[in-house]
């Protein structure tokens, strides 16, 4: 549940605050909410089309190809997660200002509401579409119920719509570095665990090396089948009896992340 907290918390903060910067700098102009409302609409129905398509693929594909579907899933998965949380890291700004001279256009009458309606729409779209990847990925890697997903992701839908609402009106002073600087870190070990149940469900079709069964047994201390087990496998990769394979594919993806996002930081500072 709190990983799929984190994740539809940050992405639906990321939209909101992109819909937040273009409604700040078109205030005054009739007819803005009506576009901004249909570009909303229709990004969340792009991503439900995505939804859609995506659980088309898993029945169609269900049987032997399971486990490589999965897998294929997790490493799409992870390697958006990675692109993402890097990416934004770099070009959070630039998106920024780039929204604001988009109302500004608006507002001078170089650019159309229409015009408007479809950066909303795509921004919605593609944070949307993420959401449904991320949780799918989540779901198939730490098998969790409907109930725990759709939980933490009404909640983190109502956090992160607040926020973003709360820093529009300017009722809200944080530094948003932090707050990022926080979920990416969470969204690394998210991505880490990702990787390493990929790397494990293709070792034990014999597709890769698995590099040892069972490296050590820590469900007498903490079970994977338990509520603590699964919301740590969900959130942070454990597992309690890990594959080495599975181990290095954690430890690869949580360095490459974390360097990946120290380089950006460095470079932009």
């Amino acid at each position: 549940m709190l990983a799929s907290f984190v994740i539809v918390f940050r992405e639906v903060l990321e939209a909101g605050l992109i819909v937040g910067i273009v409604m700040a700098a078109t205030i005054g102009i009739r007819g803005r909410g009506r576009y901004l409302t249909a570009g909303v609409v229709a990004g969340i129905a792009g991503a439900c089309l995505v939804a859609g398509f995506i659980d088309v693929l898993s029945t169609t594909l269900a049987g032997n190809g399971q486990d490589v579907f999965t897998a294929a899933i997790l490493v799409l998965a992870v390697l958006m997660l990675g692109w993402h949380t890097v990416w934004m890291a770099r070009h959070g700004r630039e998106i920024a200002q780039q929204m604001k001279a988009l109302g500004g256009a608006v507002q001078n009458g170089e650019r159309s509401l229409f015009a408007l309606a479809v950066v909303v729409a795509v921004a919605v779209l593609r944070e949307g579409s993420e959401i449904v990847l991320f949780l799918y990925g989540i779901a198939i890697s730490a098998r969790l119920g409907a109930v725990a997903l759709i939980g933490g992701g009404l909640a983190g839908l109502a956090a992160g719509g607040a926020v973003a609402w709360l820093l529009y009106r300017g009722l809200l002073a944080i530094p948003l570095h932090r707050l990022f600087g926080v979920t990416s870190w969470l969204i690394a070990l998210l991505a880490a665990g990702m990787a390493g149940q990929a790397a494990a469900l293709l070792a034990s079709d014999d597709l890769i090396p698995a590099f040892g069964y069972q490296l050590w047994n820590t469900s007498w201390l903490l079970s994977t089948g338990s509520l603590l087990g699964k919301a740590l496998q969900a959130l942070v990769g454990y597992s309690d009896r890990p594959m080495g394979v599975q181990l290095v594919a954690y430890v690869a993806t949580l360095a490459i992340l974390i360097g990946a996002s120290r380089h950006v930081a460095r470079a932009g500072a």
